[in-house]
């Protein structure tokens, strides 16, 4: 027999997950890219000798772009601490010549650098340059950095011919923290007429879903008592965000396609004697369009409210304690122009009617997007069955397909920014695809 505590199954690892499902998709998507019709634009564009200036500027640069990328990667600073990444690319712009402003609209670890004619139309290119705790850059944002940099470097070598503004912004605190949506309320956008950026991901993609966010921290407060001698003199707080879990995921059978919510216990009493006399859960809530989010959102509420009156606890709810995201707009014309110029790059830029809108992620990007028109397409540089918020995808991101895509991304920028600046009827056809998408939307009191 053996001793008292000692294990009677022997520990051992995880499964490995299938990826059965992942590779069928990847063979589907295959398919329908090769009978994928190419995107087009309508529109000229900017006039040939000054989007050849700006193709030589790129491949010119093309060294201190990717040092860029490189030198971010390294850093990998999380939110709100990105101070030698914000000195790396203000140092670049230096060696050129451009000024910047660091610790704008609010945040310390936000940039700014303009070039062109402030007379005319504005648009905004923006870096972010923030990485994850444990796994550095696992979302690329070395490559939206240096991508962003490199455009506005491309750019700024026909600044005294540019038609109008261009606007380097440098966007802190997007993993998790809702940095453009810090910049905004702090007038960040009130001088500009689109922004645009770019993402690395498993494809390229001109209008992959990026899908609304919010936070819900939900605190179930109960009555301590001893959990042995007097048990019947505790009301139970865990037991309400054990319930209040378990509820969710019935809910989630019934939730409409592309809705997510996950969560995590990030208290749940002081030790097993002691009937816990408070527990805390946090959900992420997430769906493609902002009015199902404010659904999903009262859902969450009532489930609260049930796990609550079953448990005899009482419970507090607390709101998006960083600001929450709204789904991205995409801007259809805008969009056309970078699927044209990524083509003069070599790469097939696909429509979520052919790149699987199940992988779907968050940005704050959305709130710039629903602000002014913008573009948020992304950039392939990892196999498409290789995850965001990964350490593989953290290596795919300082590779040389990384730096590949730093560098396509750039020249995708700077031409795709040319051409609303230099194209009148385009900039108006932007405009009209804003408006007819639902206009400004007033983003600090959707969910009021």
């Amino acid at each position: 027999m053996a001793a008292a505590g000692t294990p009677r199954v022997p520990s051992s690892l995880p499964t490995t997950p299938s990826t059965t499902y992942l590779e069928a998709q990847t063979l589907r998507t295959e398919k329908a890219a090769r009978a994928a019709v190419p995107v087009t634009s309508p529109y000229g564009g900017a006039p040939a000798d000054l989007a050849t200036a700006v193709r030589a500027a790129v491949d010119d640069i093309a060294g201190e772009t990717v040092a860029l990328s490189q030198r971010i990667f390294a850093l990998a600073e999380e939110a709100f601490h990105e101070v030698e990444s914000v000195q790396s690319i203000v140092g670049t712009l230096a060696a050129r010549g451009i000024h910047s402003s660091v610790g704008v609209f609010g945040l310390e670890t936000a940039f700014m650098a303009q070039i062109g004619d402030p007379a005319g139309p504005t648009i905004a290119i923006l870096a972010e340059y923030d990485a994850l705790p444990g796994i550095g850059h696992g979302c690329g944002h070395n490559i939206i950095a240096a991508s962003a940099v490199g455009a506005f470097l491309a750019l700024a070598s026909i600044a005294d011919r540019l038609p109008g503004r261009v606007v380097l912004l440098g966007t802190p605190a997007e993993e998790g923290n809702s940095g453009k949506e810090l910049l905004a309320r702090g007038g960040a956008f009130d001088a500009v007429d689109a922004a645009i950026m770019v993402h690395p991901f498993g494809y390229d993609a001109l209008d992959h879903p990026f899908i609304g966010r919010r936070i819900l921290r939900v605190t179930h407060t109960g009555v301590a008592a001893h959990a042995s001698a007097a048990p019947f003199m505790g009301r139970n707080a865990l037991d309400a965000v054990a319930l209040n879990y378990q509820a969710v995921g019935f809910l989630r059978q019934h939730l409409p396609p592309g809705d997510r919510v996950h969560g995590i216990i990030t208290a749940g009493g002081d030790r097993p004697s002691i009937v816990p006399q408070s527990a805390t859960i946090e959900y992420y809530l997430r769906s493609p369009d902002a009015a199902t989010l404010a659904e999903l959102s009262l859902r969450l509420e009532d489930i609260a409210a049930g796990a609550a009156l079953a448990t005899g606890t009482g419970f507090t709810l607390e709101w998006d304690p960083q600001p929450y995201t709204l789904p991205t707009r995409f801007n259809g014309p805008l969009g056309e122009r970078w699927a044209v110029r990524q083509a003069e790059r070599g790469r097939q830029v696909l429509t979520r009617a052919v790149v699987p809108s199940e992988l779907a992620a968050s940005t704050d990007f959305g709130n710039v997007s629903v602000r002014v028109p913008g573009i948020h397409p992304t950039i392939a540089v990892s196999p498409p069955d290789v995850a965001l918020h990964t350490a593989e995808f953290a290596e795919y991101a300082r590779s040389p397909a990384g730096d590949r895509a730093a560098l396509d991304g750039a020249y995708g920028l700077a031409l795709t920014a040319l051409d609303y600046l230099a194209d009148p009827h385009l900039r108006a056809a932007v405009d009209r695809d804003f408006v007819e998408a639902g206009g400004v939307i007033d983003v600090e009191r959707y969910f009021s």
